[in-house]
């Protein structure tokens, strides 16, 4: 399977700017031979937004899951978004992936909510979903979800081969996307991919760097700051080979605490 993450322009005003924008990279996306792009967290209504967090969130198969139904369809390829939701008199920080027939695959809601100002408008949700394509077993876990080593291990330990995170991370948190992320990867030997913003949103400076990560740790591909697509051809016999190695998430079984 080939993995395109889209380090998108964080200043994209507002929703149909965002899905003007995805709509002008899709071809090109498509052409490259993608099979899944991955989104950066809050994309369809951008992050550093204030009370709009709440006034552009929708229900799940809301107007943004209709538009991007039809581009998965265009374009026959996956696209997995991250966008507020609405349910009931709750929020949550969420992320959809609609598959090339336009049918959602999976529907993940952030299971931490951290501290600032994201903690004045959503809820936390719980429970992990795995969902398959291209015969890879894949998860999602939203930003500062995968900062947590359970996070990452319960969904390797689910048999995920690919764990996907959208992110909105600050241009101050280097050490997490350059250090940390590679790290969850190689120490559950698993494929993670971050795809994060790039610029500056209401005064909010992100770090870029987006990277799609191997199971040995090894950075595949690696944003700078700016906007940029990243690509990667994802080998399942690579995950087997990187837990072959390191069996961690059996030898974990074994000890006594």
């Amino acid at each position: 399977m080939r993995l395109a993450v889209a380090q998108a322009p964080a200043n994209l005003p507002d929703p149909r700017a965002r899905l003007d924008w995805l709509r002008a990279e899709l071809p090109d996306i498509a052409a490259q031979g993608a099979n899944l792009v991955l989104l950066p967290e809050l994309f369809a209504c951008g992050y550093n937004i204030g009370a709009d967090l709440a006034s552009r969130a929708e229900p799940v198969n809301g107007p943004t899951f209709d538009a991007m139904a039809k581009m998965a369809q265009e374009f026959n390829i996956a696209i997995h978004y991250g966008f507020s939701e609405r349910s009931g008199d709750d929020l949550f920080n969420s992320a959809l992936c609609v598959s090339a027939k336009g049918q959602c695959l999976v529907h993940q809601r952030k299971l931490a909510i951290p501290p600032g100002f994201e903690r004045d408008y959503f809820s936390p949700g719980a429970g992990c979903e795995l969902f398959e394509l291209g015969r890879l077993k894949i998860a999602t876990l939203i930003c500062y979800d995968a900062e947590f080593g359970e996070t990452v291990r319960h969904v390797a330990g689910m048999g995920a081969h690919l764990v996907l995170v959208p992110t909105a991370l600050g241009a101050d948190w280097g050490w997490v996307a350059k250090t940390m992320i590679p790290t969850r990867a190689y120490e559950n030997g698993v494929y993670l991919a971050y795809a994060n913003g790039a610029g500056t949103e209401n005064g909010m400076d992100f770090l870029g760097a987006s990277v799609i990560a191997a199971p040995n740790g090894a950075e595949d591909a690696r944003a700078g700051s700016a906007t940029e697509v990243l690509y990667a051809d994802l080998d399942i016999a690579r995950v087997k080979a990187a837990q072959d190695r390191l069996p961690y998430l059996n030898d974990r079984k074994l000890i006594v605490l």
